[in-house]
């Protein structure tokens, strides 16, 4: 097993990702992709701007379509709902379609499209992603970062990420091979909890705090809060299974 770890898009467009590809926006996509489908989401659509959004969501028929997503952590103008989890309850997403443009997740997730398999991760379903790549030879973390910088929240996810699929193992597996990358998240996670003062610290949480939705922090910090897998299969993210 190889495990590399991208801390930012400009770094996944530079190579070729092989084998499975787990996307990470904590704060707040892919906690909110999570959220939506575990509330009964038909799929979830990610596009790289605002205006692909409206023309994919105008073709799609607006009746049992939700235009979502944000700039500068806030609402689009004219969209459903913006970026935070806690919109996405079951009545308003259950049995919907969603298109989601968002600053930083979203583009990470088109960015990982030629990979095999597509895997969007928050803390939310920590667990069910590392029981269901721990058999896979090759894993490419992607943390989406921040406006093409690093991002200590998700940075931090992926290296609890690395320490389930660590776990997960027989114990006679041989430690599988780490880029640099896949060793720093690993040693962050083994220091630091997933807790929400510790990610309200980082730039992405502060930035939530400071627009007032810092109760957001509260559901991305909640580790394991959904046992469910997502799938990204053509542009079109769904739970697995279902």
């Amino acid at each position: 097993m190889r495990i590399d770890t991208y801390f930012t898009v400009p770094e996944v467009e530079r190579d070729t990702i092989v084998g499975t590809a787990v996307v990470i926006d904590v704060v707040r996509a892919t906690t909110t992709i999570v959220e939506a489908l575990a509330n009964g989401a038909r799929a979830i659509y990610p596009t790289g701007s605002t205006e692909e959004a409206v023309r994919l969501a105008s073709s799609m028929g607006r009746e049992d379509t939700l235009l979502c997503g944000e700039r500068r952590g806030l609402k689009i103008e004219g969209f459903d709902l913006g970026n935070s989890p806690r919109e996405f309850t079951r009545e308003v997403v259950d049995g919907k379609r969603l298109v989601m443009s968002t600053t930083n997740g979203t583009g990470a997730l088109v960015a990982a499209r030629e990979a095999d398999r597509i895997l969007p991760c928050a803390f939310t379903n920590l667990g069910a992603v590392a029981r269901a790549v721990a058999s896979d030879d090759r894993i490419a973390i992607i943390c989406a970062g921040r406006n093409d910088g690093f991002a200590l929240d998700d940075a931090l996810c992926a290296g609890h990420l690395l320490l389930r699929v660590l776990d997960e193992l027989p114990e006679d597996t041989e430690e599988p091979d780490l880029n640099d990358s896949s060793r720093a998240v690993r040693a962050i996670a083994s220091a630091r909890k997933p807790t929400r003062s510790f990610i309200g610290r980082s730039a992405a949480g502060a930035n939530v705090v400071e627009i007032g939705l810092g109760d957001d922090l509260d559901v991305c910090c909640d580790v394991d809060r959904h046992d469910i897998v997502a799938t990204m299969n053509d542009q079109a993210i769904t739970r697995a299974g279902a």
